[in-house]
């Protein structure tokens, strides 16, 4: 949807869902960064319901893969999160119809603040451990119910690791990843005993959390959202902080200098921070080290041979390589990426 107004056609959208002929829009749809693989605006509607008078969000999924019940995943994952008192945007409008906008679409409310890289860079460590533990404090019923009741969604199944796992593999073996077979085997024969299931963010880092006047604020982007050990989420944000290249986590030479002698020390703090109020099991946290890198290395690899998204700045960069090398030394076998252009 880049470069698409996609005013007109979500107001007249509204005006059939409200029942509201007066509704528009009180100024022009404007694009946000952020958005992976979906497009993402800020809405701001006149005469409208007060519960759609705030600062709104459309995210426009990717018509690629299956955005359809990934709309109604997640508008019941952020609403079920949101109704636990955790600040998860509230989705207000959602639809599996490509028609209105070219693919299916949420509308959520906008919450304030910016995020935390850019608002707060001393202290990162802190907010992240206390926002990760207060979310993996909720109850997990509540979001297993509000996705069994979401029909289309997959259920709470959907959610689960054993989902997560099987994705993966019809992935590789779709697209014919034959690089990345023998660390999915090791996943299945070395998967731990589960310990207690918490709510995993499954993306959880600075760019997606927003603060404001030293408070937490909001937690946005839940596509990633799974019902494990508390470890698969640690062990995610782990990767992400130590692997992400600096030159994508910031956006200056400075900041990027910055960035590479402070990364260290945060990934440190985190750790600790975390560890002193919630133990973590340390085979648990390798096993899932390799677990949530595999996400990527898939995703990089059906870039590669032209079966996913084309490639970005991600995966242009050396973060799956190092991803691969990381889970190479964890598990002790090959992991192999294939070259960009390669036949599947």
């Amino acid at each position: 949807m880049p470069g698409q107004d996609v005013g007109p056609a979500l107001v007249e959208f509204l005006r059939e869902l409200l029942g509201v002929r007066e509704l528009g829009l009180a100024e022009p749809a404007t694009p946000l960064s952020g958005g992976f693989d979906t497009s993402i605006y800020a809405i701001r509607l006149r005469d409208a319901p007060a519960l759609f008078a705030g600062p709104l969000v459309l995210r426009i999924m990717a018509p690629h893969g299956d955005p359809g019940p990934r709309v109604l995943r997640e508008r019941a994952i952020q609403n079920a999160v949101a109704s636990q008192g955790y600040p998860a945007p509230e989705v207000l409008a959602a639809t599996t119809d490509p028609v209105p906008l070219g693919a299916p679409f949420l509308l959520m409310e906008r919450l304030p603040g910016r995020v935390l890289v850019d608002a707060q860079r001393v202290g990162m460590a802190g907010v992240l451990v206390d926002a990760q533990l207060r979310l993996h404090a909720l109850k997990a019923g509540p979001l297993f119910a509000a996705l069994d009741q979401e029909p289309g969604s997959g259920g709470h199944a959907a959610v689960e690791f054993e989902s997560y796992l099987r994705s993966l593999e019809y992935r590789v073996a779709r697209a014919k990843l034959d690089g990345l077979k023998l660390v999915l085997s090791w996943l299945r024969g070395h998967r731990p005993s589960p310990g207690p299931p918490v709510i995993c963010h499954g993306d959880f880092h600075p760019r997606n959390l927003l603060v404001a006047a030293g408070r937490l604020t909001g937690v946005v982007d839940w596509p990633n959202t799974i019902v494990a050990d508390a470890e698969f989420d640690v062990a995610s944000t782990l990767n992400i902080l130590r692997f992400v290249p600096a030159d994508l986590a910031a956006p200056s030479k400075v900041t990027r200098a910055l960035a590479a002698v402070a990364r260290p020390i945060l990934v440190a703090r985190y750790l600790r921070g975390y560890r002193r109020r919630r133990r973590l099991d340390p085979d648990r946290l390798a096993y899932y080290e390799v677990a949530t890198a595999m996400r990527s290395l898939v995703q990089t690899s059906e870039a590669r041979v032209g079966r996913g998204r084309a490639l970005g700045a991600l995966e242009r960069s050396d973060y799956a390589t190092r991803l691969a090398a990381r889970a190479q030394q964890l598990t002790g076998v090959a992991v192999a990426l294939p070259v960009a252009g390669a036949e599947p």
